[in-house]
């Protein structure tokens, strides 16, 4: 495509070439990933609130989370709009109804000041986690898709995300809070990339998927739909992106981002992926 491949900070729908939109690139199992990927970025207002009740007290960090909400909102909408031009039965606001009526952890209705990873810091690492994994992600997306539109919106949402990833980590580093040990930190880590099996994933891509009149016929199953976002998802990796998620994980919890540990993370989760996909 034409336009640059390097995107800055604070872009907006009307910055995207909407009009170089090429229906015989769109490839069907991406589009089915692009349609959840919008809902659970569209989301981006609840974890907005919960992460200023974490942060109470702190306005600078509120100030960021909340630009970084304005953000990911956006990347929901563009990749919901990408999806009814690709898709026009499918209704961003209609399928984000149904995925906000059904899945609410509980984290984010209560109204607990304390983060669900025991502090802070172990927020702040959460977070780096999600922004290696969405950053690697819409990469991929981008390298592997032939849809001019959805090739910039991807690059454009990868930029973000490694941004994000940066803000997230120097946040971390400013906590106020006693330094967290190495096996601690790998625990939190870990346990954020188990949490990608939980529902959010799985019921967007069926929110997404599944018609509204389709439910009786095709009830909700985690297993069932986690294997097919799975599937839809992960087929667009190849080993640099995964090893590229690896290597910022690695950095956020205190080791050598090059070292061992991040080469063997790198080809177990590479292992894993592919026996997903295959």
């Amino acid at each position: 495509m034409t336009v640059g491949a390097v995107y800055k900070q604070g872009w907006t729908m009307d910055d995207v070439h909407w009009d170089l939109f090429d229906p015989g690139k769109v490839e069907p199992q991406l589009l089915a990933a692009i349609k959840a990927a919008a809902l659970v970025e569209y989301n981006a207002p609840d974890y907005v609130t919960y992460l200023k009740r974490v942060f109470h007290g702190s306005p600078d960090t509120i100030a960021a989370i909340e630009q970084w909400g304005r953000e990911e909102s956006q990347h929901g909408r563009a990749l919901g709009r990408w999806a009814e031009m690709a898709d026009p039965t499918f209704k961003l606001e209609d399928a984000f109804a149904r995925f906000r009526k059904g899945y609410t952890p509980p984290h984010f209705s209560g109204d607990d000041a304390v983060s669900v990873r025991g502090s802070r810091r172990g927020e702040m690492i959460a977070r780096c986690v999600v922004e290696s994994g969405t950053s690697s992600y819409y990469s991929a997306i981008r390298d592997a898709t032939d849809e001019p539109v959805l090739e910039e919106i991807a690059g454009r949402i990868a930029a973000d995300e490694y941004r994000h990833y940066k803000l997230f980590y120097d946040l971390l580093q400013t906590q106020p809070e006693p330094e967290l040990g190495f096996w601690k930190k790998l625990w939190i880590a870990v346990s954020r990339v188990r949490e990608s099996d939980d529902d959010e994933l799985a019921y967007a891509f069926y929110c997404a998927n599944v018609r509204a009149e389709e439910e009786t016929a095709k009830p909700y199953s985690r297993k069932l739909y986690s294997r097919q976002s799975a599937a839809a998802s992960m087929s667009v990796y190849r080993r640099k992106h995964i090893q590229k998620l690896v290597q910022m994980v690695v950095k956020v919890i205190g080791a050598d981002p090059h070292g061992w540990l991040a080469n063997l993370a790198g080809a177990l989760l590479w292992r894993r992926m592919q026996s997903k996909t295959a």
